[in-house]
């Protein structure tokens, strides 16, 4: 029997990247498929020749199949019933984001993974890509002395339609997670507080608030900025931001798509109105898959090491408290420590 017994929760087309990715690996048996509309699940078996059971309810197949591992690809309003379903089924959990729909189901969550020792990761594609991964190496090396202050821009104006056009705050609960979580993986710091307005700009087309400025204060003592916008016309910068990080001896910067650098003060740099610096490229030595296969990798091999992975939920709670604290400032107007 192949060792990870896999139901997969949720088959709408986002579990296609999923149900792919375990084709690959000779250790993964897809052992049923879960969706609330019954017909999804069915068809999602068709196409991919998959002779397995089909239910309509995540207990139900937890008690008709021998399962170890749960993949959560439903929509986010359904991650705490099922993510702590099957934990408390004995069943690993590994999840696309977000964890919940609110701070207090994240933290429900972390709680019943600490009481059942099961485990559940989170996607955060984002952190495996060999860019991010050199700019992170580079900054932590020393080469430009201690982090002050990080700044990412975000700006782009994609017209999804759909549910995110009628959200809230489309941009920060759907999108800005993965730069918060960006900025956690460049520092290795976790926030201490946050203020947030954020606001919807002229010739948007969402319903709700498609913009937002953030001030993050981290425990490492660095400041981490955000601008973002889900309705800029023009100019785009990546999906990845571009960021800039300033420390005591020099910057580094990432435009999201390149090859990230940093210009240093030289070691004998005179006494001129400006520094005088050295360009540095960051070196990339990530050898690893990019993206949800790296991610997938990476949660895979935690479970064979018996560790949290990058992402465990014990971690990426850091992440979500970002989220639901920067939506509690721009509701108040307050700035709110975590």
């Amino acid at each position: 029997m192949k060792h990870h017994q896999v139901i997969v929760a949720g088959c709408g087309g986002m579990s296609n990247a999923w149900l792919d990715y375990a084709a690959e690996r000779d250790d993964v048996h897809i052992a049923a498929l879960v969706d609330i509309y019954e017909e999804n699940a069915v068809k999602m078996a068709e196409k991919r020749g998959l002779m397995v059971p089909i239910y309509n309810d995540l207990s139900t197949a937890l008690q008709s199949v021998n399962a170890n591992l749960v993949f959560d690809v439903t929509i986010p309003s359904s991650h705490k019933s099922v993510v702590t379903t099957a934990l408390e089924a004995g069943c690993h959990v590994f999840g696309e984001k977000p964890m919940a729909e609110s701070l207090d189901d994240a933290r429900d969550i972390v709680e019943v993974s600490k009481r059942t020792g099961k485990r559940y990761a989170v996607m955060q594609n984002r952190r495996y890509l060999k860019q991010i991964r050199a700019l992170r190496d580079h900054i932590q090396s020393g080469a430009i002395g201690t982090i002050g202050s990080v700044h990412a821009d975000f700006f782009l104006g994609p017209r999804f339609g759909g549910f995110r056009d009628v959200m809230d705050s489309p941009l920060i609960i759907d999108m800005a997670i993965h730069t918060f979580d960006q900025a956690r993986f460049i520092t290795g710091a976790n926030p201490v507080s946050v203020y947030c307005h954020e606001y919807n700009a002229e010739g948007s087309w969402y319903q709700g608030n498609a913009s937002a400025i953030c001030i993050f204060e981290m425990s490492d003592g660095s400041v981490f900025s955000y601008r973002g916008s889900w309705s800029a016309i023009g100019q785009p910068t990546s999906w990845e931001a571009d960021w800039r990080v300033l420390g005591s001896q020099g910057t580094a910067r990432w435009d999201g798509i390149h090859m990230p650098y940093s210009e240093q003060q030289k070691e004998q740099a005179g006494n001129g109105f400006f520094h005088e610096t050295v360009r540095t490229e960051a070196e990339a030595r990530w050898s690893g898959r990019e993206g949800h296969n790296g991610c997938l990798d990476e949660m895979f091999a935690a479970l064979a090491e018996d560790r949290p992975a990058e992402t465990d939920a014990l971690d990426h709670i850091h992440s979500a408290a970002m989220v639901f604290h920067a939506l509690e400032s721009a509701r108040t107007g307050k700035k709110v420590f975590l």
